[in-house]
């Protein structure tokens, strides 16, 4: 595996420490191995969905955090007796899977149906952020 070393970037590009180290963090070895599987959908602009999908896990053994910019989705199953599988396809292992969160974006619900967990999103751009018009001598960049 490839590592990639962004230190030279470092001197060029002021403020954005925060981007290198996700992507230092992204192009670390991956310990989930893409389980489970999940979809993640743009409703619109600023509404996004993460569908994943936990077959097997009821509600009580999903367990969904945020800590600033990092959404955590864990899965934990339960002890149960041992059985003597001829074949078992399904998965049942505990996992962990983090998604990285963009400024302003928030987790805004949460719901199972029919062996899928969905994430809702939602991005909320403080009022000082927003875009807004400059005035020159009196005069906004919008007038014609």
């Amino acid at each position: 595996m490839r590592t990639v070393d962004f230190t030279p970037l470092y001197r060029n590009a002021i403020g954005f420490d925060r981007l290198f180290n996700m992507m230092e963090a992204t192009s670390a070895k991956n310990t989930s191995g893409g389980y489970p599987p999940y979809n993640i959908e743009q409703k619109d602009e600023n509404n996004y969905r993460i569908t994943m999908a936990v077959a097997g896990f009821s509600e009580q053994q999903l367990e969904l955090t945020q800590k600033e910019n990092t959404l955590i989705v864990k899965g934990e199953r339960k002890e149960e007796e041992s059985k003597n599988y001829v074949y078992q396809g399904i998965a049942e292992r505990d996992f962990e899977r983090k998604f990285q969160l963009a400024d302003y974006v928030k987790v805004v619900g949460a719901s199972m149906e029919n062996g899928l967990l969905h994430i809702d999103l939602e991005r909320e751009i403080p009022e000082a952020m927003q875009p807004r018009t400059i005035a020159i001598n009196g005069k906004t960049l919008l007038e014609s």
